[in-house]
């Protein structure tokens, strides 16, 4: 691996980063160099938080850069290449990602008393409008089909499987993408397991998950 290759990770709504230490630390130990975006989740749109991700990405001294996502994570990554496309070399991979809208995004907001935990989150966000992705960029998926949450449990009951309990398995579609990797993880436990962090290695590595016998199609 070549020492001026790294790695951005990006958290999802509601969190800081913190959140993903074990799995930076996994990916340190990969061989990566490793950098983690705050972005305000709430107070910006996805395509305010994408322009401040790329001033961040300008000021890595690195050759190739890698982008992982979770969740929310992934809407401001699809900004970002709608609005700064000559980006580093690198690819991409996204943990969770309502591409396509979120279910429980929208149960919050059709609840006035809820709508303000969503913040800005869904202007060109969670509740869809999110730009294609560029197909010349490499972009690999990882999605959980274990159907446990809370949020969805009190709010509305629990979401149509195959789930990761805050994310429908649908929802995370992107036409694009070169490689889906389905595991039997939570929307939040997928940050601290061990098979989503050697299956992001081999990914941001080779382009593609192994073994194969791991990957299967989205629902």
């Amino acid at each position: 691996m070549h020492r001026s290759e790294a790695v951005v990770l990006i958290h999802g709504i509601w969190m800081t980063g913190f959140e993903m230490l074990l799995l930076r630390y996994r990916l340190r130990r990969c061989g990566y160099r490793t950098y983690q975006f705050h972005y305000p989740s709430l107070r910006r749109k996805p395509s305010e938080n994408a322009a401040s991700l790329n001033r961040f990405l300008a000021k890595i001294p690195a050759d190739r850069i890698h982008l992982l996502a979770h969740s929310m994570g992934g809407i401001v990554l699809m900004h970002l290449f709608h609005a700064f496309p000559q980006q580093k070399p690198g690819r991409v991979l996204m943990l969770g990602t309502p591409a396509r809208g979120s279910e429980l995004a929208r149960r919050f907001y059709n609840k006035r008393r809820l709508r303000l935990l969503l913040g800005r989150a869904c202007e060109q966000g969670l509740l869809g409008g999110v730009p294609d992705w560029p197909k010349e960029r490499e972009l690999g998926l990882i999605v959980g089909d274990r159907p446990v949450g809370m949020l969805a449990q009190f709010f509305g009951g629990p979401l149509k499987k195959p789930s990761d309990g805050t994310v429908r398995m649908a929802e995370t579609r992107i036409e694009q993408a070169r490689d889906v990797l389905r595991l039997p993880v939570t929307h939040f436990s997928m940050l601290a397991d061990r098979r989503v962090a050697a299956a992001a290695c081999r990914f941001l590595q080779t382009g593609k998950f192994a073994p194969s016998s791991l990957v299967s199609k989205i629902e």
